[in-house]
């Protein structure tokens, strides 16, 4: 098929998926899988074929970085002890045992070790679109061994390709191949990012900013495969990096344009991707002999199984090591979070890029024998991972009872309240820095006051929302309702004694601004003070205009924004706040800059 045909083809299917998926009430991801298989049905189609270099340098840098972006560096930072040893002694200890499943059913020892090191590595792409609902710190966790898991396997990959082509390795190889691969891709996504704050420091232009952000990811990895090294690990990097240090070399409206485009983008790569996966485990169906499938569906299910077992016992055995934050909680909690966290490691692109990458007949060196063996167990894999596991998600969340995590939530309103306080104590001094009239100074005062009223309002009211369900689940637990408890409801959420009604604006603001019949009236009258001073001779024209004001208070809140910007970068450098949080208050801020300047920047 043309590129255009098969461009449209995804897009349709990624389309039909987008409008199934809610109402058969599955996971996107899932359906397209399955759309995938329907369509390999169909000869022409199943000839679409994904070749290794098309996952490597479009779908998978351009996927990580968003990963990367959205990732949380205090996270990582804290559970670094956790992810370590889940990256990297898991994914070796993951590929021997599967290395030695392939044996028993009759692979030679470099095919199965190939293999096992394409099926080792847990997905970030499959464990971002599948794992939202998991509990906000072991989804953290996850999403981060799974961004730094792949340097591992490739370097497991080169070393089964080297055996089986007769290649020679020794332990000396094989260590220089784990440091060239760690520290080379380090290296090259630190130098990459620091290019990029050199050249994003100098430039304002929307259109530049965002286009420097979209060649990061490909020249990281590019550098890094240069040097040998892990490209992978590179836009890991490099990413992590762009992230902490972009709200203070981007502007907000690049900001704006890129939280718009690179959702986007990653949605249509990550939905044509699974699409493909589903196309190409028709073709490697049709490509083996009838006789050989039973034998290696035996196989998949074994390594699958395999997969499964090995990430419970690795983590049940390595609790000791793991550094422990806060109480420690109950012993049939931890035993759920291990079954939890084991069905949520799922495979994806990574697996797939490395079982296609396998070099087919002659090569230099050698023979290359078993390739669709490997991309056929390998995409089952894949295919159980994302069907069985991921179908499967929902109700382990739900039996396994993982207590509600409300830091994350706790941090934004402390965020949202200090930055806040922070830019009302500066009011005055920033009114007298920008010559700000006391009518202006005064009415953003009120406003800000009354924001910080609506947000302690809401603070109480989710805490009662708290107290009512605990109160409400020991009721059901003793078979006792309590009478007093229904129609009964938050004072503040019902607009309480603080003011605050449901939108979040005092109860007597109307009052206060005038009677609400007097709007036409009020209009009328600015409409014909402005009509005097753009005639009238006789008035003085540097009089207060609703011009004037309007210019006074846009410069008084970018000023108090600016001062909302510095507070909240404090918090995330001294720990306070988790960096998503900063992120999604940095998103409220910027919202609200485009607002007063309005969409002129966005070029």
């Amino acid at each position: 098929m043309e590129g255009l045909e098969v461009t449209v083809l995804l897009g349709l299917t990624i389309l039909v998926g987008a409008l199934l998926a809610p109402r058969m009430r599955m996971a996107l991801p899932l359906v397209l899988v399955i759309l995938g298989l329907a369509l390999g049905f169909v000869p022409a189609l199943r000839e679409i074929q994904l070749p290794p270099e098309t996952v490597l340098l479009l779908f998978l840098p351009v996927m990580l970085f968003w990963e990367s972006l959205t990732t949380s560096l205090r996270a990582i930072r804290r559970d670094f002890r956790y992810i370590l040893p889940m990256s990297t002694l898991l994914v070796v200890a993951s590929a021997f045992a599967v290395a030695g499943i392939g044996m028993l059913f009759g692979l030679p020892w470099e095919t199965a070790l190939i293999l096992g090191a394409a099926v080792a590595p847990p997905d970030a792409t499959a464990v971002a679109a599948l794992g939202r609902l998991l509990p906000r710190r072991m989804f953290m966790k996850l999403k981060a061994e799974s961004l730094t898991n792949d340097g591992t396997a490739l370097v497991l990959y080169a070393i089964a390709v080297a055996l089986a082509v007769g290649g020679h390795v020794t332990p000396l190889s094989v260590t220089w191949s784990v440091v060239v691969s760690y520290l080379g891709g380090i290296a090259a996504g630190v130098a990459v990012a620091a290019l990029a704050f050199l050249l994003l420091r100098v430039v304002t232009s929307t259109i530049v900013i965002n286009t420097t952000l979209l060649l990061v990811p490909f020249v990281a990895f590019l550098l890094a495969e240069l040097i040998t090294a892990s490209g992978v690990l590179a836009v890991v990097v490099a990413g992590v990096i762009i992230a902490y240090i972009s709200p203070t070399v981007t502007t907000a409206p690049s900001r704006r344009q890129a939280e718009s485009a690179w959702p986007f983008g990653v949605f249509l790569l990550n939905g044509a991707l699974f699409v493909l996966i589903g196309l190409e485990v028709q073709y490697v169906v049709h490509q083996i002999s009838a006789g050989a499938i039973g034998r290696l569906v035996l196989v998949t299910l074994a390594v699958w199984a395999a997969l499964l077992v090995v990430r419970y016992l690795f983590q049940l055995l390595s609790v000791p090591f793991y550094q422990r934050t806060g109480p420690r909680p109950p012993r049939g909690v931890r035993a759920r979070s291990r079954v939890l966290s084991t069905f949520a490691g799922m495979r994806g692109a990574v697996s797939l890029a490395i079982a296609l990458s396998v070099p087919a007949g002659a090569v230099a060196g050698g023979v290359m024998d078993g390739r669709d063996e490997i991309v056929f167990v390998t995409a089952g894999v894949i295919l159980l991972s994302l069907l069985v596991q991921g179908t499967l998600l929902p109700a382990i969340v739900r039996w396994a009872r993982i207590p509600a995590d409300q830091g994350e939530i706790e941090e934004y309103e402390l965020a949202e309240r200090s930055i806040s306080g922070a830019a009302l104590a500066a009011l005055d001094d920033l009114a007298v820095r920008h010559e700000i009239s006391d009518e202006v100074r005064d009415r953003i005062r009120f406003e800000g006051y009354q924001m910080l009223e609506y947000t302690n309002a809401r603070i109480l009211a989710r805490e009662q929302a708290l107290v009512d369900a605990e109160v409400k689940a020991l009721d059901e637990m003793l078979g006792q309702p309590d009478p007093l408890a229904a129609g009964t409801q938050p004072e503040e959420e019902a607009g309480g004694s603080d003011g605050i009604g449901a939108d979040g604006i005092g109860g007597g603001s109307i009052e206060q601004s005038g009677q609400g019949g007097s709007a036409p009236r009020r209009t009328l009258i600015e409409g014909a003070t402005l009509q005097m001073i753009a005639t009238s001779e006789d008035v003085d024209l540097m009089q207060r205009s609703p011009l004037v004001r309007h210019d006074e208070f846009m410069r008084l809140k970018l000023a108090l924004l600016d001062r909302k910007r510095e507070v909240l970068l404090g918090l995330r450098r001294s720990g306070t706040v988790d960096d998503l949080v900063v992120r999604r208050i940095s998103a409220r801020l910027d919202l609200e800059q485009l607002r007063l300047q309005g969409l002129e920047d966005l070029d």
